[in-house]
């Protein structure tokens, strides 16, 4: 990624991926479940690697609220914000979210489990 250097890019990068997720995770709720929350339980997050806690961008994502997780990137559960158990509804919002990042040069990826 080019040197994104200040917290107010990382805000609104955050706020994009976190918009993305929203809209998209709604869009299959909706379209998908008929907006029931139904079948498979679950968790979706996104993963974003290759950024050093230790330098400015690092810094950025901690102060922006991302946290590191134990693999070493940094991690945002439920990107879309949506209160439901619904897996694949989660993964659709997580997956939009993760496109955001890799549009700004990061390397990114959506993860899941059940529950």
């Amino acid at each position: 990624m080019t040197q994104v250097n200040n917290i107010i890019q990382v805000n609104t990068i955050v706020n994009e991926a976190k918009q993305a997720a929203r809209e998209a995770a709604e869009k299959f709720f909706q379209e998908k479940l008929g907006g029931k929350d139904q079948y498979s339980c679950g968790f979706a997050w996104v993963d974003i690697y290759g950024v050093k806690g230790n330098t400015k961008l690092g810094k950025a994502f901690k102060a922006a609220g991302i946290r590191k997780s134990y693999t070493g990137s940094y991690q945002i559960w439920n990107p879309a914000g949506l209160g439901v158990q619904n897996i694949d509804t989660l993964e659709a919002g997580a997956e939009a979210a993760a496109k955001v990042f890799e549009k700004y040069g990061f390397r990114a990826y959506a993860g899941s489990r059940l529950d």
